[in-house]
């Protein structure tokens, strides 16, 4: 599962949900039929949050009509009242269409002003009958209301200005392909050799950041897929410059297996020189829908890692689900591993697992000598990091 956009989706349902409440709790008090939040944009009322009674008018979310036909308007400019108690006696509303055919009784609206003084539109509730019993107490209270709604509509224009911007950079980076692709060599401790290169991305635009942090933002923005198979289709350009003996491994998240891309993409290449690491730590929710999609390229050689070994629960689940040729040790255990038993003893009970399995056990971010020795007396064949080569170009 593809939990990145799950922040945003939920500040945004979270904000959706105080909404409807504000305006639920706004009609029941009042005893009205009809309660709503609508923006005033372009010469246009539109309705962006409403609730209602049980056949009572229908408002449409989304829909709109002129501005100048609405009481929202009249009402932020000061041609009709924020209180009436009966629109069939008030003279002002008379001459708009929506009091005679509605019709309209009793009406409450305030304008929702933002930080900056605009106003992003109107709080409003009514009924088709009249209400005598509307007075300055239930005014007060909807300004106290319309105060929390112009928060809530900040916080989330905020976000959709980041949402918006994040798309942004990410669609310049895609479109102007401000990244390469460096390889960092994967030793061989038994036969002394490189066993293959993994292929990692690094983004030459603004802001300067990490890799993980670009996929992440692409994820926010629903373009984690494109980014993805965009750093896997150049890294594959070198495969051809890869001793015949060495495969090239790729980094995937299960959403961008699971878009049944990656077969097209690797259609040209010899399935047994690529190897593809699961990325993503968190929860999938569909494994077998994630082992079905690689199943019939794994009978073709493609080998299959997973990433992060040690660092949490999830890179033990999908070891377990997945199958996998290749586990990689994560670099917090690689770390100091010949001075921690802890860490030591869990790296040596995963190679008698990948001995039982018929996997093998790759240490990632290798860096001392004493690190590198320690982890060749407990089994480890396979090993990368800083003291065996660091990410650039291919040699030659």
């Amino acid at each position: 599962m593809d939990i990145s956009l799950g922040l945003d989706e939920l500040a945004e349902a979270t904000t959706e949900h105080a909404l409807l409440e504000v305006l639920h709790a706004i009609r029941t008090h009042l005893g009205m039929e009809v309660a709503f939040i609508s923006e005033l944009e372009n010469e246009r009322r539109i309705f962006r949050f409403v609730d209602e009674e049980a056949g009572a008018p229908h408002l449409e979310v989304g829909a709109s009509d002129p501005v100048e036909e609405s009481y929202c308007q009249r009402v932020v400019d000061g041609r009709l009242p924020e209180v009436i108690q009966d629109a069939r006696q008030e003279p002002a509303a008379l001459d708009l269409a929506a009091t005679r055919e509605i019709p309209i009784g009793a009406h409450l609206s305030v304008p929702i002003r933002l930080q900056d003084g605009s106003v992003y539109g109107t709080l409003c509730c009514f009924d088709r009958q009249s209400n005598a019993t509307l007075n300055e107490r239930d005014l007060a209270m909807m300004r106290v209301f319309a105060d929390f709604v112009a928060r809530q509509l900040e916080r989330q224009r905020k976000r959709k200005q980041r949402q918006k911007g994040a798309e942004a950079r990410i669609r310049d980076v895609l479109d102007q392909r401000r990244f390469h692709i460096v390889y960092q060599p994967m030793h061989d401790l038994v036969d002394q050799r490189i066993a293959g290169y993994e292929a990692l991305s690094r983004f030459v635009a603004e802001p300067i950041r990490g890799p993980d942090k670009w996929f992440e933002e692409a994820a926010t923005v629903g373009l984690r897929v494109e980014l993805e198979l965009a750093a896997i289709e150049l890294a594959l350009e070198a495969l051809p410059e890869i001793p015949d003996s060495a495969y090239l491994s790729l980094n995937a998240s299960p959403v961008t297996i699971l878009s049944g891309r990656l077969a097209h993409l690797f259609a040209p290449y010899p399935l047994d020189r690529l190897m593809l690491e699961v990325t993503e730590h968190d929860v999938i929710d569909d494994y077998a829908g994630l082992f079905e999609a690689l199943v019939a390229m794994r009978k073709q050689g493609l080998r299959l890692a997973i990433d992060d070994a040690g660092a949490g629960y999830a890179s033990f689940r999908h070891i377990l689900r997945l199958a996998p040729d290749v586990i990689k040790l994560d670099r917090s255990l690689t770390h100091g591993i010949d001075h921690r038993p802890d860490s030591r003893a869990l790296a040596a009970a995963l190679v008698g697992f990948t001995a039982e399995t018929g996997s093998r056990l790759l240490a990632e971010g290798v860096e001392t000598q004493a690190e590198l020795q320690a982890l060749r007396e407990i089994g480890v064949r396979k090993a990368q990091g800083y003291l065996l080569g660091r990410p650039g170009p291919l040699p030659g």
